[in-house]
Formats: structure tokens, C-alpha cells, sequence
């Protein structure tokens, strides 16, 4: 297998870097899509298997079906949420280089609440806020979050930010 070259943003547009299962520690970490290891985390990927038979791309959004059929109708979530996948992938699309700014400038957030504001049951409501609001939001919460470093009250102003714009902060199943 070919190792891919960002590994924290998958083929299909997920934000790997932002998946629980990226930021876990021993067995059942997953170290992103196509990165060493993968294959033996996720054994039969559709997306990669359809990019073998065809355009070998780096990113979905380069091969010369995009979109296909398998960004119409998802709406199941698995660890991650698949919900900004496609907008995600266009905006890759339009700027990979400062997309892939944002989601370095996303992920350096989340450490920050992984390693402060963790009681040990919030890693994954940060891992789906992190992933759904906006970069510009998070900017203006990010002081906030480091003056009070009380979990209740870090949830509190995810949860309000999510609110305001009509968010879910749960996975859909």
C-alpha cells in the first residue's frame, strides 16, 4: 500500500486528525487515512478500493468522477462525523494548502482541550465540535476555554456556539 501524504485529511474528506479514534491511545487507535498502519485498522475501505480501480488521486475531489454516488445521501456517522465531508472536500478542492492550515490550527485546539479540559468522558463531544464549528468560532471561544479550564463550562460554550448556528453536537445513527 502506498502511504498518503496527509493522512490526517482522508481520501473521502474526513478530518482523520479530528476522529476520536485518531486521538486515542493503544490498540484501536486509528493513525489516519492511508497512513502506516492503516490497512490493518480498516482492512476493506470502499473509497480506497474504488481508488485503486480508477484515477489513484490523493483526494477524492481529484478523480475524475467527483462527486459520485458515494457522497449522495450520507447520513450515517461512524467515530467521526461524515455531516461537512463533501463541503470540506470542496473547500480542499478550492485551497488544499489553507485548508489544511485549518484543520492544523482545529486539531492544535483540540489537543489543547484533550489535555486540559478532558474529565474523561468529553473527548468525544470535543472530537464533533472541534470538526463542526466554523474555524472563526473556535478562534473567539479559544480565550475563553483557556481563562476557565472547568469542563462544564468549556462543554457549555461549545455547546451554546453549536446552538446558535443550529449544530447537532451528536453523531447520527
Amino acid at each position: 500500500m502506498i502511504l498518503r501524504r496527509y493522512p490526517q485529511f482522508s481520501l473521502c474528506g474526513l478530518n482523520c486528525v479530528l476522529c476520536p479514534r485518531y486521538n486515542t491511545e493503544g490498540v484501536s487507535r486509528c493513525p489516519g487515512c492511508g497512513a502506516d498502519g492503516f490497512s490493518e485498522s480498516h482492512p476493506v475501505c470502499a473509497i480506497m478500493t474504488c481508488n485503486k480501480k480508477k484515477d489513484h488521486v490523493a483526494f477524492c475531489f481529484e478523480c475524475s468522477e467527483f462527486p459520485c454516488r458515494r457522497y449522495q445521501g450520507n447520513d450515517k456517522d461512524s467515530f467521526i462525523s461524515y455531516l461537512n465531508r463533501f463541503k470540506d472536500m470542496e473547500k480542499a478542492k478550492n485551497d488544499l494548502d489553507g485548508y489544511l492550515a485549518v484543520l492544523d490550527e482545529k486539531s492544535r485546539i483540540l489537543s489543547y482541550l484533550l489535555k486540559y479540559h478532558n474529565d474523561g468522558i468529553s473527548k468525544n463531544f470535543y472530537c464533533l465540535a472541534i470538526n463542526l464549528i466554523d474555524i472563526e468560532e473556535l478562534r473567539e471561544a479559544y480565550q475563553s476555554l483557556v481563562e476557565s479550564p472547568d469542563t462544564t463550562t468549556t462543554r457549555k460554550i461549545l455547546s451554546e456556539i453549536a446552538q446558535k448556528r443550529g449544530i447537532s453536537l451528536s453523531l447520527r445513527k
